[in-house]
């Protein structure tokens, strides 16, 4: 646990930026925020699965589907917070490396929601639902070095 815990924060390595300034300066203990971390994280990946659960309810399904599963990549994301403080998560949300995912994951959640509620479309609501599959998982490629890089080699390689 503490090598986690230091390799987290940032104080395996000699800059003390990072994760490292946001260990120091939060009032929750580190075992608090893994908890709260843990938790959020449950809860979302809970209502995706009790979102693609209620994919099969008569009338209402897919309605629901895209309420619940969007709440669960949100609950996901937020969990973050815990980890870095909401200014800190909200900063690297917006560096220009993941600016463009992160407008794309937002703008998903939103187009998600209102092909739900107010254009009572459920083909749209999966679409948006799958492109927002896609949207995260471009997102969370930018917190690993060189994995969009990878991601796009593979795919040249395979369609050339």
């Amino acid at each position: 646990m503490d090598k986690l815990k230091k390799v987290l924060s940032g104080q395996d390595t000699e800059d003390r930026s990072g994760l490292s300034e946001v260990v120091e300066a939060s009032s929750l203990s580190w075992g608090t925020r893994i908890k709260g971390f843990i938790a959020c994280f449950a809860i979302g990946i809970l209502c995706s699965l009790l979102g693609t659960l209620l994919l099969w309810v008569p009338k209402k399904g897919i309605s629901l589907f895209a309420v619940f599963y969007t709440l669960g990549n949100i609950a996901s994301i937020g969990s973050t917070i815990f980890l870095m403080g909401p200014v800190k998560q909200l900063k690297r949300m917006c560096e220009p490396t993941r600016l463009i995912a992160t407008s794309l994951v937002l703008l998903c959640f939103t187009l998600t929601l209102c092909s739900a509620f107010w254009w009572h479309n459920k083909g749209l609501a999966l679409i948006f639902c799958i492109l927002q599959s896609l949207a995260l998982t471009w997102y969370s490629l930018s917190f690993i070095p060189f994995a969009r890089d990878a991601v796009k080699k593979c795919f040249a390689v395979c369609l050339a």
